[in-house]
């Protein structure tokens, strides 16, 4: 947006954060109710819109939560789902149906015995969670942070290195869905996607300018991107070629680290389609991507979109075209990974060491 116009929407800014301020207090003093559960819940969330990989960071949690002996199960709003209300996610689902993110949650730890459940009231999700499984030692929360009605007992907060909230604006001048000082109720906050390696006095500068609205002793830590070896969906055939032309096909929020991997890796993506996040692949949207393509050259595109690629009315448009997958983790450094650790919920019985 350029600076000019975001200067003028200023005033709106203002006073859209001055509303969600008031919301703020009044969940603050207890005038309006926030609801706790019998089970703890662990809420991962952003102040900007889109973006800051909750994805891979509740997978991490969900990964370490399982190592250290919790049954967890996972919330989520299920965005773009055609749904409505509390819904458990099943093998008759899709992403459809309960929304790409849940849908990936299901896949990955679904066969774990990790139940996954979608409600646009997260406390009526919990609910259901809870009721349908009472085994439930822990509830992730996926994108929650604002969603006040339910009270986590570890909230962690995450922001982008390259966007960091502390150098952004409440919507509509921004991208923050509340102000800067919503960062206070973190118990813990991540910069997410850190450059590899990234000097020891930058990570500092960056804490630094965190914890001007953090609150006092909520550790502040790094993570960054770990990507996957390309995996062949159904109708690809053999690896892809270890370099060259390609093709990029995505619909999330920040796509460019991605495709700085690619060409990290030695493609050349000579064609990127580019869609909104949660965005309904639709058979015209193939077509134009079958139009840059030519024989050899890989298609790659994200675990998520996978999910919504899926779609069986998509079946006929992706013939023969050599997709692959480049899954995405959060990796944390040992000492960072250690302060998480501590923080989590502890688990029935003796803890895992």
């Amino acid at each position: 947006m350029p600076a000019g116009f975001a200067f003028l929407l200023l005033p709106f800014s203002w006073l859209y954060a001055g509303v969600l301020a008031v919301r703020n207090w009044l969940y603050d003093r207890g005038w309006k109710h926030s609801e706790a559960f019998a089970v703890p819940l662990v809420g991962v969330g952003n102040l900007r819109v889109g973006g800051t990989g909750k994805t891979p960071h509740v997978i991490w949690l969900l990964e370490e939560l399982l190592r250290q002996g919790h049954r967890p199960a996972v919330l989520s709003r299920g965005y773009g789902r055609r749904t409505r209300g509390p819904r458990l996610a099943g093998p008759l689902d899709s992403a459809a149906t309960v929304g790409d993110e849940p849908w990936q949650y299901f896949e990955q730890f679904g066969p774990r015995g990790v139940p996954v459940a979608v409600a646009e009231a997260r406390r009526l999700g919990v609910e259901l969670l809870l009721q349908a499984h009472p085994e439930t030692t822990v509830v992730v929360l996926d994108d929650a942070y604002q969603h006040r009605a339910v009270r986590p007992a570890l909230n962690v907060l995450l922001t982008e290195w390259a966007r960091p909230f502390y150098a952004d604006h409440v919507l509509p001048a921004g991208r923050l869905r509340e102000s800067r000082v919503g960062a206070r109720r973190a118990d813990i906050i991540i910069a997410t996607k850190c450059p590899p390696g990234a000097p020891a006095a930058a990570c500092a500068a960056v804490a630094q300018r965190i914890r001007c609205y953090a609150r006092p002793g909520a550790p502040v830590l790094f993570s960054s991107y770990e990507y996957g070896p390309p995996q062949a969906l159904a109708e690809a055939a053999g690896p892809p070629a270890p370099a060259g032309s390609a093709l990029l096909l995505t619909g999330i929020a920040q796509p460019g680290p991605l495709r700085q991997h690619l060409e990290g890796l030695g493609y050349e993506v000579v064609f990127h389609a580019d869609f909104p996040d949660h965005h309904a692949f639709v058979p015209a949207d193939l077509a134009a991507l079958r139009e840059h393509w030519r024989p050899g050259w890989p298609i790659f595109t994200t675990t998520k979109d996978a999910a919504r690629l899926a779609d069986p009315a998509l079946a006929a448009a992706l013939a023969g075209l050599p997709l692959y997958t480049i899954a995405v983790r959060a990796a944390l450094g040992p000492r960072d990974a250690a302060l998480l650790r501590a923080r989590l919920p502890a688990p029935p019985g003796p803890r895992a060491a």
